[in-house]
């Protein structure tokens, strides 16, 4: 399952020739992250009021066709793959009504405690893992119940 984060470039996200700044697509793939997760009924805000954190350990971005000022951004973002203990995020950006890709990424993630020490969601939490097993069988393929 993909979600679609929509918004429009603002001045501030451009360089002087009007083309969204690669700078700007890290912050793009968060605002469609936060988003995706939320998908799943557990908010970001609400996993670290939990206990859990999500720290970034790496961030992949390609650069197909420029973006520019006063276009709409569609950030299409699903999980590639998920575990017990790291999570990858794919991300596509387009412009809305466009269908060519603009740019595509890729997040990773681990899943720590509040301490920033990397946990087995499953053992550590298996409430919260439980609240997500959507996203891990989405993730997997695999169909609740298998």
């Amino acid at each position: 399952m993909a979600t679609e984060t929509r918004f429009p470039v603002r001045y501030a996200e451009t360089d002087q020739m009007g083309i969204v700044h690669h700078s700007v697509y890290p912050v793009w793939f968060e605002c469609g992250r936060t988003e995706h997760i939320k998908s799943y009924g557990l908010p970001y805000d609400e996993l670290e009021r939990l206990g859990i954190m999500l720290p970034l350990i790496r961030l992949e971005a390609e650069y197909k066709k420029p973006v520019h000022y006063g276009e709409t951004v569609v950030v299409r973002t699903s999980i590639a793959e998920a575990t017990k203990v790291r999570l990858l995020i794919a991300y596509e950006v387009y412009v809305d009504g466009d269908p060519q890709l603009r740019a595509r990424g890729c997040t990773e993630h681990v899943w720590t405690s509040s301490d920033l020490k990397p946990v087995n969601l499953a053992k550590y939490r298996p409430d919260i893992y439980e609240r997500l097993i959507r996203m891990f069988n989405e993730a997997t393929g695999e169909r609740p119940g298998q």
